[in-house]
């Protein structure tokens, strides 16, 4: 433990005692604001995961917290963050926190021993490069730990399969954090796409991040994921989420740019820009519909951290969404002109206190944590949030179909891969096989 509790801190919302204990796995950039030694140079100069658990104690929520990461040399440097961007801006903020591994230890492995000194019951955040989410995952459940975790929940549908098996064997909750879901404009826009707009036929998408944030993700980019992992999985779960039971994914193909990543010194198969074409099929009346989704992480840096857009137009309308532009902009001397997204995360505090509790990337972690405290106390099931109120590992297997087949279909040069299902009515993806002409 390596914060003085702070006596001070006040109680605001729940006083009941039904706490939860947190593991975070994962250090960086969502979990800390902490990259390359100083605040991210992005919108989540503070992260999102921490200081979200750390408001959640206050609030009588959670209870204890712990951090694991690899490299425990990088700990010193997280405290004196945290407490110059959470401790010293937020009031009634108890910092305290147990890391792993120690401070002069560089372990891979730490999350074996870190997630054994939590109890069943208790929580784990999994924010780590995606070729870990498996394995990070699975020990956690197995150690009766509700899991929540980053995009994609893991990068094969073998290894999904695997996870939705362990979370029903233990009875856990087993979650991926995909908070568009809790942005106001795309949950509208889901509600009047199923209620509204007829049957699916086309979707375009785009997200993007500045070319700088290569240099965050340079241990992994091009080598164990790619931008579609990462960015494309935001969409790809919208449309999941959308036409859940209304349509499914049957065909996926993939293309790419190259030579920004490379040029950096980056892995020469790093893709600057990646797009899916994802063949949708309508459940009652067979028909097709068309899905595009393009990400990158070679924009220019521009009023916005990240592009964010989409259209999505059904057989009896359309709907167009900007994420990146909700009519706030933002001009101080010495920044950049800036486009803001209070939605997302509100940084800045209301009389000394953190006052983001509202914004959707508080709220997802919040629900989740609730939802766990429900099943704790007996007065929910895990499968009882199949029903759509969370992205459970349960309900998102079509997703991690769809960017494992655009990942093959890159591999073999833009081959298109079918999905294939055990029968003509399954909505759970049972394999993936190159399309035969």
């Amino acid at each position: 433990v390596f914060y003085t509790r702070n006596t001070s801190s006040t109680i605001m919302s729940d006083k009941s005692g039904n706490t939860v204990d947190v593991l975070m796995v994962g250090t960086g950039e969502y979990t800390t604001g902490f990259v390359g030694g100083t605040a991210a140079d992005s919108d989540k100069g503070a992260g999102v995961v921490a200081l979200t658990m750390f408001d959640l104690r206050r609030r009588g929520k959670v209870n204890r917290v712990g951090m694991c990461g690899v490299n425990g040399k990088k700990f010193p440097g997280i405290r004196a963050h945290m407490q110059t961007n959470i401790g010293d801006v937020y009031s009634g903020m108890d910092l305290t926190c147990d890391t792993f591994p120690s401070d002069d230890k560089v372990d891979p492995s730490a999350y074996v021993g870190a997630s054994g000194t939590f109890k069943r019951g208790d929580v784990a955040v999994i924010f780590t490069p995606d070729d870990t989410h498996f394995d990070i995952a699975l020990k956690c459940i197995q150690q009766g730990m509700h899991v929540m975790v980053t995009k994609p929940i893991v990068q094969t549908l073998e290894h999904h399969e695997i996870l939705v098996k362990a979370a029903a064997e233990h009875n856990v909750l087993v979650c991926v954090e995909v908070h568009k879901r809790l942005d106001p404009f795309y949950a509208d826009a889901r509600d009047r796409a199923r209620s509204t707009l007829g049957d699916f036929q086309y979707m375009y998408s785009y997200m993007s991040q500045p070319k700088h944030q290569l240099e965050t993700f340079k241990a992994w980019a091009g080598k164990s994921s790619d931008i579609s992992y990462y960015l494309n999985s935001h969409h790809v779960d919208f449309s999941e989420w959308t036409l859940a039971g209304i349509a499914r994914p049957v065909r996926i193909t993939g293309t790419a740019s190259t030579g920004v990543a490379s040029s950096r010194g980056l892995d020469p198969k790093c893709e600057d820009s990646i797009t899916l074409t994802v063949q949708w099929e309508n459940m009652k009346t067979r028909s097709l519909g068309c899905a595009v989704y393009t990400s990158s992480w070679v924009a220019p840096k521009s009023d916005v951290h990240s592009q964010q857009r989409f259209l999505y137009m059904g057989t009896k309308g359309e709907i167009n969404v900007d994420q990146g532009h909700r009519g706030c902009t933002v001009a101080v001397d010495g920044a950049s002109f800036a486009s803001v997204n209070p939605l997302f995360m509100k940084y800045t505090p209301t009389n000394g206190q953190f006052s983001g509790q509202g914004s959707y990337g508080v709220r997802s972690f919040e629900l989740f944590i609730d939802a766990c405290r429900a099943c704790n106390a007996g007065t929910a099931k895990p499968n009882d949030f199949d029903d759509g109120s969370l992205a459970t590992v349960h309900t998102t297997l079509q997703g991690t179909a769809i960017l494992e087949a655009g990942r093959l279909s890159l591999d073999q040069d833009g081959r298109p891969m079918d999905i294939i299902y055990e029968t003509d009515m399954s909505l759970e993806p049972s394999g993936i096989a190159p399309h035969q002409f």
